[in-house]
């Protein structure tokens, strides 16, 4: 999981905070109808969690102390942002978003 630290520019060196950012855990699903995202956010509270859905991205930032997971992700089809819900409970962020349009495509025969 990447990393990175983060420090406050308008601190003196002795009022320094750093933040680390981070790249939350997330499993991304479909079937030919609805994309499917779980986003893990352990100790965060739903209130600090902001997410934004594009046309073929989401993106997920959440804050827990001096941590903040951040992450956008891209969407291999386009997604009726408008028709997306979201449900955040203990610690696991679910999101569904239906397809502009149904998954079509020829199975190919593998050998």
């Amino acid at each position: 999981m990447p990393k990175k630290k983060v420090t406050e520019q308008n601190k003196s060196s002795e009022e320094e905070e750093t933040t680390t950012v981070v790249t939350p855990d997330v499993c991304i699903d479909h079937d030919d109808k609805t994309f499917y995202i779980d986003v893990e956010l352990p100790g965060v509270d739903k209130a600090h969690v902001d997410l934004s859905i594009g046309e073929q991205s989401v993106c997920v930032e959440a804050a827990r102390g001096d941590m903040v997971y951040l992450g956008c992700f891209s969407l291999a089809h386009a997604v009726n942002e408008n028709m997306a819900k979201a449900k955040f409970e203990n610690g696991l962020l679910q999101i569904e978003i239906p397809l502009k349009a149904p998954i079509k495509g020829k199975r190919i025969q593998i050998e």
